[in-house]
């Protein structure tokens, strides 16, 4: 943790020539603007920098359109792409009139979700421990033409180059679909992109500790270590932003889009969580799997309100091609120590500190501030309302008898429905004023556009079906 007067020293002693403001918008992209570095000293911590939030989709109109960024000194860490040596802190958006914290920020809603678990007594501290899922390439084209709808991906480590002529000789390893769960190499072809990756984040002040191919062709995951909430959602944004710039630095591209290729597994990003309270862990006790009947509650709560969940969990029309059935995805509303087709798992551990519920169903197009605040909102309505999460689903849910499965309720099946969901189940969000009906009725109409523009766009696959009929 930086104070004002640790990150002056920094930039004295690092000899810092840019300094580097950063916020989230409400769709969950990192945005950023770079100040010389003799613009910031303690009275720029303490008066924050004007910008204009009409640019920002989703946020003020055009004759309300000052808004102000209030540096967080504690989120300093240098940028290891820049050739200046920058410096970059996250904000968080605050009115420039009262001071007052903007509404619609997601690192702001972040933090009141954490003041507001210390408010209800059911706990002081909540962690997170996000694992997001990406996939690598060589080559995306892809084009949205009135005339031409279509897209192209391609990797020479993909599956499906196996007879392809390449230049020096096709050497033949590659993770087969639904293959490349942990083989080394030469079949894991990114070990050492991967491998940079996870250092570099290290040196970003990140604690990290693994990486690995995933299941899917081209897929990959790096792991980080639990931390806060708004700590760990702004981890996931240097996770992203880490990757991405990586990937470009050895002529590669990655996407975090949750299915970007038919026919393999999806990318989720399944998030870990545990509260604790009095420094003794909340969700560790006697009942199922070792679980406390609050952690059995917190499950009820996010079971009961999964589906409107989904709209910020899961906040892409892509996002519904993944969580279909026979892909390892969690569409069922089922939790389970065993097996991992339900939408919550308890992770197996000796140590009751390490006691917490994994969410199955989210994935990284999600913002994550809004996503983890979500999650633990619905959490805590479960716990505060005692919400029963009903039995624990030990068997293999995917091959369940047809009259077993028709009675265990789903996640959402589109975007569309999850925004409906959400608009009819939210008012568990609305407690503590974590989030407010301006930000989420703002959230929803940026989720609608993408809807209409999904829902109105002919597909290819239309014209295999349709074109000749």
């Amino acid at each position: 943790m930086k104070t004002v007067a640790d990150v002056l020293k920094l930039i004295k002693d690092e000899e810092v020539a840019y300094v580097d403001v950063r916020f989230t918008d409400p769709k969950g992209k990192l945005q950023h603007v770079t100040l010389d570095v003799d613009l910031v000293d303690e009275d720029f911590f303490e008066e924050g920098f004007m910008f204009d939030g009409s640019s920002i989709a989703g946020w003020k109109s055009i004759d309300q359109s000052d808004m102000m960024l209030i540096l967080d000194p504690s989120s300093a860490y240098l940028d290891p792409f820049y050739a200046e040596k920058t410096l970059c802190v996250h904000c968080n958006v605050v009115e420039p009139d009262t001071r007052e914290a903007y509404s619609r920020d997601p690192r702001g809603t972040a933090a009141k979700a954490e003041a507001y678990l210390k408010s209800t007594g059911i706990g002081d501290t909540s962690y997170f421990g996000p694992e997001a899922e990406f996939f690598l390439f060589d080559d995306v084209r892809y084009s949205v033409t009135p005339q031409k709808v279509s897209f192209q991906v391609d990797a020479e480590a993909a599956a499906w180059n196996t007879d392809a002529e390449i230049e020096g000789g096709n050497l033949g390893h590659r993770a087969t679909f639904k293959g490349g769960y942990f083989p080394v190499n030469p079949i894991d072809e990114a070990q050492d992109i991967r491998g940079e990756m996870l250092s570099t984040m290290k040196r970003m002040g990140i604690k990290v500790d693994k990486h690995h191919h995933e299941v899917a062709t081209c897929q990959h995951e790096l792991g980080m270590i639990f931390g806060g909430l708004v700590e760990q959602a702004d981890n996931i944004q240097k996770y992203k932003y880490v990757i991405h710039n990586v990937a470009h630095a050895y002529g590669k591209t990655v996407t975090f889009m949750p299915k970007p290729m038919k026919g393999d597994n999806g990318s989720g990003m399944h998030v870990n969580m545990s509260i604790w309270k009095d420094g003794k862990p909340l969700f560790a006790g006697d009942k199922y799997a070792d679980l406390s009947q609050e952690a059995l509650y917190f499950i009820g709560g996010i079971l009961k309100h999964a589906k409107s969940l989904n709209a910020l969990t899961n906040p892409s029309t892509n996002s519904y091609k993944r969580l279909i059935p026979g892909f390892e995805a969690p569409v069922l509303r089922a939790f389970s120590a065993r097996n991992r087709s339900g939408c919550v798992r308890i992770p197996w551990t000796e140590s009751p500190k390490a006691k917490r519920v994994e969410a199955r169903f989210p994935d990284p197009a999600a913002n994550p501030y809004l996503a983890f605040s979500a999650l633990l909102m619905a959490g805590l309505d479960g716990i505060k309302n005692k919400i029963d999460p009903g039995p624990a689903s030990d068997k293999d849910l995917y091959d369940l008898p047809p009259e077993e499965l028709a009675a265990i309720p789903t996640v959402c099946g589109s975007l569309r429905e999850a925004l409906d969901s959400l608009a009819a189940d939210h008012d568990y969000l609305l407690a503590g004023d974590v989030f407010t009906r301006d930000q989420l009725e703002g959230y929803m109409a940026l989720k609608w556009e993408e809807v209409y523009a999904y829902e109105h766009t002919p597909h290819p696959i239309e014209y295999a079906m349709y074109y000749s009929c």
